[in-house]
């Protein structure tokens, strides 16, 4: 009969209802935790200028003013990204390095690195490329200079215990965290050998290098 509404099968009523009660609205927080895991992955994907707010709101199924609600623009949500993979790296480093011997304090430091490469891939590939000029956020770098701070500390009391000049402290601190994090971007993408054996080779090379130190170094006195 003409006019006369379609009744709904059974199958798609219930399909309807099921999405209905799947649909469920989240909690500000809740949003923002989600966009930020969606902005991670994108970045760490295509870095930040490749990245777009029309993407991270696609990806999250929102409008673009929602993104723009809880970060201000691209830059926003990219700065807090940047600030929580800072703060979980360094706070890993800081946390292994425990043990008052150095070749310890060494292994700790490689193994840390290498387990948050290992366990936080996208992390480590958004920390490692370049921040967009005008960002506030911290970079690789200046990471690096927080945790080689901390070195610095342990290696100047060791220096002193063992009759070296602990001004030189901070230059050790930077060889040492500087050869690490190197390694740790070129193991990033090889992959081999497994963590556990990278770290006992950066170990071997700082190791034996600092353990026959010479008091006053002076370039060519191998000759």
């Amino acid at each position: 009969m003409a006019g006369r509404r379609r009744r709904s099968s059974p199958d798609s009523e219930a399909r309807r209802s099921s999405a209905r009660t799947t649909r469920v609205r989240m909690t500000g927080e809740e949003r923002r935790q989600q966009l930020l895991d969606v902005a991670r992955a994108l970045f760490a994907e295509k870095g930040f200028e490749a990245a777009s707010i029309e993407e991270i709101a696609h990806r999250a199924g929102v409008s673009k003013p929602v993104v723009y609600e809880h970060f201000g623009g691209k830059e926003g949500i990219y700065a807090v990204v940047v600030d929580r993979e800072m703060r979980a790296l360094l706070d890993s480093m800081v946390s292994a390095l425990s043990a008052g011997h150095p070749r310890a304090l060494l292994e700790q430091a490689a193994g840390a690195l290498l387990e948050y490469i290992d366990t936080s891939t996208d992390g480590f590939r958004i920390l490692v490329r370049d921040s967009p000029v005008a960002s506030t956020t911290g970079t690789f770098s200046s990471l690096l200079n927080d945790i080689a701070s901390q070195v610095e500390h342990i290696l100047g009391l060791q220096f002193s215990a063992k009759g070296y000049d602990a001004k030189l402290a901070p230059l050790y601190s930077q060889a040492l965290v500087g050869m690490v994090a190197l390694v740790g971007q070129w193991w990033l993408e090889a992959r081999k050998p497994k963590k556990d054996e990278v770290a006992a080779h950066l170990v071997n090379i700082a190791w034996n290098g600092l353990s026959h130190l010479e008091h006053k170094p002076k370039l060519g006195s191998w000759r």
